[in-house]
């Protein structure tokens, strides 16, 4: 009896284009449970939260590490310079502005000066407190205010200056680091935001990320390569906590879990001998200096 069960037409005129490729992450679970678990198995008994609860974090790894979940934001940055990381977000791929043609232009991170708690102050320089005693706080602090303002303080300087004076010749030893007109962003983990320095204002900003891979049900989905590396590892992590388990048997499924993790990762590694050509036909090419 066939896996697929519906037609073409239906397949077509669906939403669900390329998801046969998938299994979602409640299937996972159920095949696992009817794989290896109960009288006469691996794990005689084992409660269904525990397994669903080794699955997630199998999912969390697998992001970090075999099939990384990239996701992409696109947002139209508002006046106040800042987006809100996305709620799945691990860690930035690319940060980019899209200009009128629809090309990427890769913004550059801000080394050289960041968002701290800004402390108020009076007159006499005294720290200011509310009501209940607590330390009042600025929304921004004066060094990112300066940054994305570029107030035109002489000690002021952003990249895109830097790199405008490079080009007239006013400036000598220009840093590659900061050659970068299409402007910088600083990520404040503490807040979750992303503040971009000045003049991205209206530019519609395209965040390229990597997600934990945890998120809606339609979304904790393993890729049918992946699919017995994850069973692998929830029988090891399960094994290995049990009270009672025998060393040979915890040290057997954890070289049966890493043999099938490196095979995943060579069954994702999606490479293609013909696109590394053609990205390869230009190294030939000799750059006059």
């Amino acid at each position: 009896m066939g896996f697929i069960n519906e037609t073409p037409q239906a397949y077509h005129e669906g939403d669900n284009h390329g998801g046969y490729q998938y299994v979602p992450l409640t299937d996972i679970i159920n095949n696992f449970i009817l794989m290896f678990t109960g009288e006469g198995k691996v794990i005689p008994k084992a409660n269904r939260s525990e397994i669903q609860m080794h699955a997630k974090r199998c999912m969390q790894e697998f992001s970090y590490d075999i099939s990384k979940s990239n996701k992409g934001y696109e947002v139209e940055l508002s006046p106040s310079l800042t987006m809100i990381l996305p709620q799945d977000y691990v860690n930035w791929v690319k940060i980019s502005r899209i200009d009128s043609r629809g090309i990427k232009r890769p913004l550059s991170p801000v080394r050289t000066t960041s968002n701290p708690s800004s402390i108020l102050q009076d007159s006499s320089y005294d720290y200011l407190f509310d009501n209940d005693g607590e330390i009042v706080l600025a929304t921004d602090s004066v060094a990112w205010n300066r940054t994305k303002n570029n107030s035109g303080d002489s000690e002021v300087v952003d990249s895109q200056d830097i790199f405008e004076e490079s080009t007239e010749g006013a400036r000598f030893g220009l840093d590659p680091e900061f050659a970068n007109v299409n402007g910088g962003f600083y990520i404040d983990e503490v807040t979750g935001l992303i503040h971009f320095t000045g003049g991205l204002n209206g530019s519609i900003i395209h965040l390229d990320y990597i997600s934990d891979g945890l998120g809606k049900d339609d979304e904790m989905v393993v890729h049918k390569f992946a699919e017995d590396a994850v069973y692998k590892y929830i029988l090891y992590t399960i094994i290995s906590l049990q009270m009672n388990a025998q060393e040979y048997l915890v040290r057997r499924y954890r070289k049966n879990y890493i043999a099938a993790k490196n095979n995943t990762k060579i069954r994702l590694s999606n490479y293609k001998a013909e696109a590394l050509a053609q990205v390869m036909r230009g190294k030939s090419k000799q750059i006059k200096h």
